[in-house]
């Protein structure tokens, strides 16, 4: 067949600069972070495959559908700790254990460096590369499991993740 049905036409716009993959899925879960309903921490959570497709979202909030949030409640504090949250890498691992979604080989983007127990689940649910942008309660045992299971750990930049131009 010679003739075609279409043709291909170049634009003569400038061409834009894309937002690399961490910056585009860092974009998102700070966005997520902004749905957080416990103002101790605005943390969001974008877990993505191999393939770089999203296949959880997460940010922190209340325990099912019915429990009070925070903003509405107030804090359940327990030694320091808020006990109503429920941590944006534990929402995106529940979603995937409830859907049947595996995470092995998978990677999260979070706001905040996940804490001694988000790093355990992380690393029992199959994640194998974390990538955050704030020092959050920055924990030396997390650090050392995340090494042991030869986790990957990348703190990006603030530049890092931030738009394309």
């Amino acid at each position: 067949m010679t003739n075609k049905s279409y043709e291909i036409v170049k634009s003569n716009k400038i061409k834009r600069k894309r937002q690399s993959w961490n910056q585009y899925f860092m974009s998102i879960a700070k966005v997520l972070a902004l749905r957080s309903s416990c103002d101790r921490a605005y943390v969001g959570a974008v877990i993505v495959n191999t393939d770089n497709r999203i296949i959880a979202t997460g940010y922190n909030g209340s325990v099912g559908s019915k429990t009070p949030q925070c903003d509405d409640l107030g804090h359940v504090m327990r030694d320091g700790h808020c006990i109503a949250t429920l941590h944006a890498e534990i929402n995106c691992i529940a979603y995937c254990a409830r859907e049947g979604i595996s995470l092995k080989d998978s990677k999260i983007y979070v706001t905040h460096f996940p804490c001694l127990n988000c790093t355990k689940a992380l690393i029992q649910s199959g994640i194998k590369t974390i990538y955050y942008l704030d020092d959050y309660r920055l924990d030396d045992y997390a650090l050392e499991l995340m090494h042991i299971n030869h986790i990957e750990t990348v703190k990006l930049l603030p530049e890092e993740s931030s738009a394309g131009e």
